[in-house]
Formats: structure tokens, sequence, C-alpha cells
């Protein structure tokens, strides 16, 4: 098998699913969390557990939902198939879905702490101006929230780079086709190939230690940095 193929295609697979998967999160998360910060409502709590739960279940467990929501049986993947012809099953859009759902949690609890950290006399000054609610987020709410939701976003793009069980189930290990840094990693180590596997492994390690390393001096306070 050539090179391009068994190391360069993860790596660039990698990439575009989870910067995919991380705009996704962002977009969903950071919406999610601005209705929490702006509005109560009965089963508050309970809906912030369910959209937490990607953070501690387990990984084949989230596949599992996935492939029962997505397959061909499942109320999503039939509407998908039946109505654009779009399968998610086995592709590597199906591995976006799948880093998407587990990085989102970790937009969604740094967008709703960051956002719950902007003093409302801010956004209430902006009302009184006669500003309505969306340019109320868009210029008040988000400059002021931005640090600690640029935080989340990186810690979920890491994520998203090292998902592993959900993109699984539902992509599968395609060689060239869904195979990810994170699968290629598994297959070297199951093929004996231990030069292979450590050179991903080195580059996967890097890139989210980097990511790790930024994010954190993103959340440090501006007098301690």
């Amino acid at each position: 098998m050539r090179m391009d193929q068994t190391f360069f295609f993860p790596v660039q697979l990698s990439l575009r699913v989870a910067a995919l998967a991380t705009v996704t999160a962002l977009i969903l998360g950071t919406g999610l969390a601005w209705i929490f910060h702006r509005f109560r409502f009965p089963g508050r709590e309970l809906l912030d557990a369910v959209c937490s739960l990607p953070m501690v279940l387990p990984p084949t467990v989230m596949g599992y939902y996935l492939i029962v929501l997505l397959g061909k049986n499942g109320p999503l993947g039939r509407w998908l198939e039946t109505t654009f012809g779009v399968t998610l099953i086995f592709t590597w859009q199906g591995a976006v879905v799948a880093a998407a759902a587990v990085s989102f949690p970790l937009i969604f609890k740094s967008a709703r702490a960051a956002l719950d950290g902007v003093g409302s006399r801010y956004e209430n000054a902006a009302r009184t101006l006669g500003c309505p609610e969306w340019l109320v987020f868009w210029r008040v709410c988000l400059p002021l929230a931005g640090r600690g939701i640029l935080a989340g976003t990186m810690l979920a793009f890491a994520r998203a780079m090292g998902e592993f069980g959900a993109t699984l189930m539902i992509a599968g290990n395609l060689p060239g086709r869904t195979q990810t840094l994170s699968l290629a990693v598994y297959s070297a180590t199951q093929a004996g190939q231990d030069s292979l596997a450590a050179q991903l492994v080195l580059l996967i390690s890097i890139l989210c230690t980097a990511i790790l390393w930024i994010s954190g001096r993103l959340l440090t306070p501006k007098w301690q940095a």
C-alpha cells in the first residue's frame, strides 16, 4: 500500500472531518448555549444533562445511537435517503457527524459558562438603546464571551481529531475512504506496522498538545498571562 494512502490520507481526512465537525458543533453548541443563557423553561436542566451525555457515554454507545438515528431504517437516515438520496453510514460524512456529536458538549458547556459570565448590565444597556436580541448577542454577548467559546472550540477540534469509537461504528474503517488518524493507528498496530503507528501517534500527540496549550492560554486571565 502506498505511503500516501497509509499516512497522508488519514491525516488530511482527520483534519477535514475535525474542521467540519467543529464548525457544526460550534454553530449548534453556541446557539443552544445562548438559548439557555437567555431563557428559563421547564425541563431546562434535563435538556442540559442530555446535551452533556456524549462527554460521559462510551463512544460505542454514541455510535449505536447514531446508527439507530441515521441508519437506513432510522427516522433521520430514512428521510435523508428518500428526500436527498444521501446515506451517511460508511461515508466520511458520517465520520463528521460522529465527531460533531462527541465534541458538541465541549463547545456547549464552554459557551454556556462564557455567556453566563457576561454581565447582564451590558445586555440591558444594549436593549435600552433599542438593539434587537440578535444584535445584543452578536455585538455584546459574543465579543465578551469570545475567549471562552474559542477555547471550547479548540478543545472540540482536538476531541474530533482523536475520535475513534463512534466513528468506527458509523463510518467504518475503510482505508482510503473513511480511515481517520485514530483508526489508522489502530489498523497499523493490528497489522504489526509499528513504525507507521509510531509516526501517526507522534503527529496526533503534537497536534493535540499544541491545541491544548493554546486553549489553556486563551482561558488564562489577561492579568495572569
